[in-house]
């Protein structure tokens, strides 16, 4: 069930992205929304990327990815930041994703020295924020997009 917010409280664009986002924080995969779920992953992956980079994305995210499993999770993301147009990202996550992945999982498993997970972390994480804040803009314009299939807009 989507969340009802007034008209009147989603009048400008910033509003409107406010809302996408507590909806997306609040929010669980959901199979009868798509949508929602592609959303979600996406806005995942920007906030724990601008918080820490890919070990902040990981090490709270990491559950969903766990559940989800690494492959259908690379593929969601990708996809998702295809969609809306973030293709230096997706491209990105498509060199470093899988690798940083199973690097993170054999440094929690003290499989592996810090050295190696970091030494890639470093180069992936370099990447992202040398794009700047393309991805944020790119989010901003898709989130007004779609916020009525995420958003029960009323008039009361």
């Amino acid at each position: 069930m989507k969340p009802k917010i007034k008209k009147k409280e989603l009048m400008t664009q910033t509003a409107i992205v406010n809302a996408v986002m507590q909806v997306l924080s609040e929010a669980h995969i959901s199979p009868e929304n798509p949508t929602l779920n592609q959303a979600r992953i996406v806005y995942n992956y920007y906030s724990e990327m601008e918080s820490g980079g890919h070990e902040s994305l990981f090490r709270w995210f990491g559950e969903e990815i766990n559940a989800l499993g690494m492959e259908t999770y690379s593929k969601q993301l990708i996809k998702g930041l295809e969609e809306i147009g973030a293709h230096d990202y997706a491209a990105i996550e498509k060199k470093y994703g899988k690798e940083l992945w199973r690097l993170y999982v054999a440094l929690e498993n003290e499989e592996i020295e810090e050295a190696a997970f970091y030494r890639i972390v470093e180069q992936a994480t370099d990447d992202y924020y040398k794009l700047g804040d393309a991805l944020r803009a790119r989010l901003e314009s898709y989130f007004g997009a779609i916020y009525q299939d995420l958003i029960e807009v009323v008039e009361e």
